[in-house]
């Protein structure tokens, strides 16, 4: 091989590498990066009597930045004679963690099991399996809230079953509770846990089962100490898949949940489209994309810390 031969394909190796990986970051750039420093500079606008948030920052006459902290703290104080932290934005905050959290829970709850029995089955049926947990991304989304109103209601369908059966004589209601919005969020957000399970599943050597097996584990002994952690990975992967949207969802609190059921999402819609102030709305934005993102960068660090540590070893 010649130097030029050579330069040629140290100079392809290079750049192809730069290529694969600049992808992913122009795609973080573009569609997360960029989007959260316009929420970042209006949440700290200003708007007066204006009808547009895209104010400049920088008052000419004074020569200082012109910030309105208010935007954050009115999030976190109550100016109707309340205590710090007891606003309608931080219960809607608590709120929207507290179902995004136990979505997450039935989530895997419901879906390892699936998870495990595809990544158990036979090679050739686990495409159809897994077209079956992806079937409901082929029907549109509202219509399958709107299916969800349709079962859950007071003259739906469950309700008429449990009446003709006389498990009941009157409806019961199930429609705009927490149980229609765990329901519905469960339902939506299942496939996003059962795929990354699966992924990290169907890797699994399932020889070491048999060993444990062989030396008298029990089979919850031998699934708890070999399969889990296992698939720590995966259970993470999905948990995180169903928690972070879970917890910005709009369209199915405002569909099945009640009034006392307002999340964050609905919050945030509320006060840009209906109130009109962007600014408020854009605060309430980043301190919940805030919330989401330390909680992981904290995770990642403490794992990777973790695993130089085991490579240290």
């Amino acid at each position: 091989m010649t130097v030029l031969e050579l330069f040629c394909v140290l100079k392809s190796t290079f750049f192809g590498r730069r290529w694969v990986i600049g992808v992913p970051y122009a795609w973080v750039i573009a569609f997360f990066l960029l989007p959260f420093l316009i929420l970042l500079y209006i949440s700290f606008v200003d708007m007066g009597m204006d009808i547009h948030p895209f104010k400049p920052l920088w008052d000419a006459q004074k020569g200082v930045l012109s910030l309105k902290y208010e935007n954050y703290g009115s999030i976190f104080r109550n100016n109707e004679g309340g205590g710090l932290f007891q606003t309608l934005y931080v219960e809607a905050y608590l709120r929207s963690i507290a179902y995004a959290f136990c979505t997450a829970v039935l989530c895997l709850v419901i879906g390892y099991p699936f998870a495990y029995f595809i990544a158990r089955s036979q090679e050739r049926y686990r495409p159809g399996l897994l077209m079956m947990v992806m079937l409901p991304f082929w029907t549109s989304f509202l219509l399958r809230i709107y299916a969800w109103k349709g079962i859950l209601a007071d003259q739906g369908i469950l309700n008429q079953t449990l009446m003709a059966l006389g498990l009941t004589d009157q409806p019961i209601q199930m429609l705009y509770t927490s149980v229609s919005m765990l329901v519905g969020m469960t339902y939506v957000y299942l496939p996003f846990m059962v795929l990354p399970l699966y992924a990290n599943l169907v890797k699994m050597d399932f020889r070491l089962l048999e060993a444990a097996h062989d030396l008298g584990a029990s089979p919850w002994r031998a699934f708890w100490l070999i399969t889990v952690p296992l698939s720590k990975a995966g259970i993470v992967a999905g948990f995180m898949l169903v928690f972070i949207p879970a917890v910005g969802e709009f369209v199915i609190p405002s569909l099945l949940g009640g009034p006392e059921n307002i999340m964050i999402g609905r919050v945030v819609w509320d006060e840009m489209f209906t109130s009109n102030n962007w600014p408020r709305a854009s605060a309430l934005a980043v301190t919940m994309i805030g919330l989401i993102i330390i909680p992981l960068v904290i995770y990642y660090h403490a794992a990777a810390a973790s695993s130089l540590e085991k490579e240290g070893r």
